[in-house]
This record gives C-alpha cells, sequence and structure tokens, in this order.
C-alpha cells in the first residue's frame, strides 16, 4: 500500500515537541511519514505505557517503574491519554492536507503480555485468561486509534505498526519471571499466531510487525497476516535455512521495511543502506523488478537515543536510499 521508493522510521525521536518532531517527519519522509513517539517526555510516552494506554476497560498504573493492570483509572493512565492526545492534536495540524500513507504504532500483544503485570503481580503472560482479555483489548484499542487517525487526516490510509521485540523470547520460553530465577514457559508458534492475528484483524488496515530483536520469526508474522516485517538488516540471518524462510516469505509478496540505516549515521549512509538492502535481497535470489515496491527503508532502530541532528540525518538518509533503490534495484 506504499509507494514504490518510500522510506519511514521505526517510530521514536529525540526531544519532547511533538509538533517539531512531526514537523521533521513530514518534511524528511514525505512518502510514508508516521505519528512520532516521544520517551522523553517520561512514563506513559514509551512504547509499553502509551501502548497501555489504548487498552479498553483494562486500566493501568505505574508501580515500583513498572506497568501494572489495576482496579480503576488513575493519573498515570490520564497522563498516558493526555500524551497521545496532545500528539494526535498537534498531527491535525502538521498533516493539515497530507494524501496519502501515514504510519501509526503500537506495541504488540505480546511485548505488551511480557511487560505488562497483573494486579497480583508478575506478567500477565502467566496467565492464559488476562492474556486473553488484554489481546482483545488491545485489539479495541489499536481499532479505536487507527479510526482517530483516519479521522483527523481524512486523506491518509492508516497504515498499523505492532512492535513486538520480546516476540522471539516469548516463543523461546527466554522472558523472566518476577523474581528473575526462572522464565516462563516457552509459547507455541501456532498460538502466538493466533493472538496476533486476532489484533490485526481487530484493527482493520494493513499491518507491519516490527520486531528489533534476533531470530524474528517471518514466518508466523507472514501467516498472522501482516502485509510486512520490519527489521534491523544486521540481524537479518546469513545461514542457508534462515535465508530459506526469509526468501520464502518475500517470494509470497511479504513486504520488507529494511531497517539499513544507523543511528547515528556516517556520510554516505544512504549509499552504503542501498548496497546492502541490494546485496541481501538478491542473495536471496529474489527479482531486481519487485524491491522498490516491495522494501521500505527505515532505521535500523527508533531513534530516541539519538541527537536531534542524528535523528534528522537518519530520516533523511533512508529517504535517500530507498531512491538509490528505485533508481538501481541491482540485475538480480
Amino acid at each position: 500500500m506504499w509507494p514504490a521508493g518510500a522510506a519511514t522510521g521505526v517510530g521514536s525521536l529525540p526531544g519532547t515537541d511533538p509538533a517539531e518532531a512531526l514537523r521533521t517527519v513530514f518534511g524528511e519522509l514525505p512518502d510514508l511519514p508516521f505519528l512520532t513517539e516521544l520517551p522523553g517526555r517520561g512514563p506513559g510516552a514509551e512504547l509499553l505505557g502509551r501502548t497501555a494506554g489504548l487498552l479498553v476497560e483494562l486500566p493501568v498504573e505505574l508501580y515500583a517503574a513498572r506497568w501494572k493492570l489495576t482496579g480503576r483509572p488513575g493519573r498515570d493512565l490520564r497522563r498516558t491519554r493526555d500524551l497521545l492526545a496532545r500528539d494526535l492534536d498537534e498531527l491535525v495540524e502538521v498533516a493539515d492536507g497530507y494524501s496519502g500513507v501515514l504510519k501509526v504504532a503500537a506495541g504488540g500483544p505480546w511485548t505488551l503480555a511480557a511487560g505488562l503485570d497483573l494486579p497480583t503481580g508478575g506478567a500477565v503472560l502467566r496467565d492464559r485468561g488476562a492474556l486473553r482479555d488484554l489481546a482483545a483489548s488491545l485489539g479495541e484499542g489499536v481499532a479505536r486509534l487507527v479510526a482517530d487517525v483516519a479521522a483527523r487526516v481524512p486523506g491518509a490510509s492508516v497504515l498499523l505498526q505492532l512492535d513486538e521485540p520480546s516476540l522471539p523470547a516469548v516463543l523461546a520460553g527466554r522472558v523472566a519471571t518476577e523474581s528473575g530465577f526462572g522464565t516462563y514457559p516457552a509459547v507455541p508458534e501456532p498460538d502466538a499466531a493466533d493472538v496476533l492475528r486476532g489484533v490485526l484483524s481487530a484493527a482493520g488496515v494493513p499491518a507491519v510487525v516490527h520486531c528489533c530483536a534476533p531470530d524474528v520469526p517471518v514466518g508466523l508474522v507472514r501467516s498472522a497476516g501482516a502485509v510486512g516485517v520490519a527489521v534491523d538488516t544486521a540481524l537479518l540471518p546469513s545461514d542457508a535455512a534462515g535465508m530459506d524462510r526469509w526468501g520464502e516469505a518475500l517470494d509470497a509478496g511479504l513486504g520488507l521495511f529494511a531497517g539499513a540505516v544507523p543511528v547515528a549515521p556516517r556520510r554516505g549512509a544512504d549509499a552504503t543502506a542501498a548496497d546492502t538492502v541490494r546485496t541481501y535481497w538478491h542473495r536471496l535470489g529474489l527479482p531486481a523488478a519487485t524491491l522498490p515496491a516491495q522494501v521500505v527503508v527505515t532505521q535500523s532502530c527508533g531513534l530516541a537515543g539519538a541527537t536531534p541532528d542524528d535523528a534528522r540525518a537518519a530520516l533523511r538518509y533512508a529517504r535517500d536510499a530507498a531512491r538509490r533503490l528505485a533508481d538501481d534495484p541491482g540485475t538480480g
């Protein structure tokens, strides 16, 4: 659904001013801008708190620096929702007259289940009933966010990004328990796919799953119904079995949001990023003709920890790398 030769950002930027951040994004990434996230504003602006604020009829609060489910809405939840409301108000101003694809992001159900605590302690991940309720609530909350953005920017086609950095750990049984002395049982891939599919379906718009950890389960992401997968290209597999899995998924049409631009880029990062993507695409044996439309160039990870100058440069280099790929996808 994105234009050929597009670039975008992962989501987070440095700073605390949403208007300035949005102006930067719409200026540097005109083909695929995104609703920015500014974790520097504190709790409620970071991935977990921002997403927890979307939950419907499942209020949350901060306790001992961790987000947990609670019995009634309070100050922490109001702050989280106020931060997002301000972002959306600024989006209306900056995106006035915009027509095209607009990306919005939220945490995925497995990352939320691994990072959000039950009222009695321990992660939601340990309780199947609570996990089911969480996924349903998240699906409804994400659908409301999508509808809100679509209403505020009438010319936009909304693309959802679900951030799932904890998904590989959930599948491998590596999520630590509250004590730190054990881990929660591994979740079977079919079960993980079912939960993810439910949230994607509830959102009602095309969605990309972003995972900045090793061992991204590309087959699971594809089977859950995502139209694309966003990864750090440095973590893409180089072994035959891993490349076969990725080649199969991409050959079937799954979009690749290739995180090839460093968070602190040097001069020439656009050429290096384009070469990285082009080389890997052809190593997979995929046709050059499909690359510009199927690949979106991004940064390797979020930019919250970058300097403002580096963040702006990383966005610009991603845009320039994408245009290089559109002009010269290679001869694979």
